[in-house]
């Protein structure tokens, strides 16, 4: 299968720009990788179906970090060299077997917004189980639901979201039998009430790989999956990635806000949400600029609008116009650019407020 080479893209935009001026051209160039980055990041994924074949062989690139592994049916496909991911600290880092949510002690707070590619040019993604869901995200009798259930029956295989690396791999209360995987962008995806579990904590897996058969183990009602996404421990609906009812990815690349992770913040599709979503830091920055601009206008004009004026008349003084319209001589005259002793003039417009 062949990948996308994000890289050489943005190697092809920046050789584009070589006969402008330096400054010019590096923010020419970080436009375009910007651009491209969204471009690539709005594109939707169908579950890669070929990933759980068996392999053949495996071959060197030039870069050490990157293999080729080829598969029996003629295909092939870019991965990350495990030996140099073993010890990335996204995989020794709140690593922990037992505990559903080692995050706990970690004292920084997420950010606002944040961006994390889901797959990338070496990343694959196998929906967990195609179907409509049967329970959403969020609270559910009195009771905060984490993830999602997807209905299925007893011994179904369950496929693995994204490659990764098995955290844990245990029967834990409330879930049963349960796997958590994590994934080199940090995601975390769980799958609970599995009936088997095919994989131990350690183990590495593929998107697609089966991890385990679908049950009712645990505070289970009836067979299903239940499904999670969480980021350093904060669950999110897993419907802002997935599209269970059609198998797709949304996005490869996802801007996660802090309110995703608010227990009442379900996946609601809004185009104008998702423009949001996907603007970059530079639009963002233009976009208020152009909305500072517009409230000053606004304010200029309800202050243009709020103005008032007196024409003089005959027998006019400025104190008597000071007590008529609840100010004083001092603040008429500072509105008018005038003197106390200013002669005032009939027919002439004098401002007020």
């Amino acid at each position: 299968m062949k990948s996308f080479y994000f890289p050489v893209l943005l190697l092809l935009a920046a050789s584009a720009c070589l006969s402008l001026h330096a400054q010019e051209a590096d923010s020419l160039a970080v436009r375009q990788a910007d651009s491209l980055r969204h471009a690539f990041g709005r594109q939707q994924m169908a579950p890669t179906n070929t990933i759980s074949t068996k392999y053949a062989d495996t071959l060197d690139t030039g870069n050490p970090g990157v293999k080729v592994v080829l598969y029996d049916n003629g295909t092939y496909r870019y991965v990350r060299d495990l030996s140099q991911m073993a010890s990335d600290s996204v995989f020794t880092e709140f690593w922990d077997t037992r505990n559903v949510n080692p995050y706990r002690s970690d004292p920084d707070p997420l950010p606002e917004k944040f961006s994390i590619w889901i797959v990338d040019s070496l990343g694959a993604y196998s929906c967990p189980n195609q179907v409509k869901p049967r329970s959403q995200f969020g609270y559910r009798h009195g009771r905060r639901h984490q993830g999602i259930d997807l209905p299925l029956s007893t011994g179904t295989p369950v496929s693995a979201a994204f490659d990764g690396k098995v955290r844990i791999s245990d029967y834990v209360s409330g879930y049963g039998n349960l796997v958590v995987i994590r994934h080199a962008n940090g995601l975390e995806t769980f799958y609970g009430h599995l009936s088997k579990r095919n994989v131990e904590s350690g183990d590495w897996v593929s998107a697609g790989d089966i991890i385990g058969l679908g049950g009712s183990t645990g505070r289970s009602t009836g067979p299903h999956l239940h499904f999670e996404t969480r980021y350093r421990g904060a669950a999110f609906d897993p419907a802002w990635l997935i599209d269970f009812e059609t198998g797709t990815l949304r996005h490869r690349l996802l801007t996660i806000r802090s309110w995703y992770f608010n227990a009442n913040q379900r996946y609601v599709q809004n185009v104008d949400d998702e423009d949001e979503i996907f603007r970059t830091d530079e639009e963002d920055r233009l976009l208020a600029e152009e909305q500072a601009k517009k409230e000053a206008a606004a304010r200029a004009a309800a202050e243009a609008a709020a103005v008032k004026y007196h024409t003089i008349r005959s027998g006019d003084t400025l104190g008597a116009l000071a007590r008529k319209y609840h100010t004083t001589v001092n603040r008429l005259c500072q509105l008018n650019g005038i003197k106390s002793t200013t002669i005032l003039r009939v027919g002439k417009r004098l401002r007020v407020n």
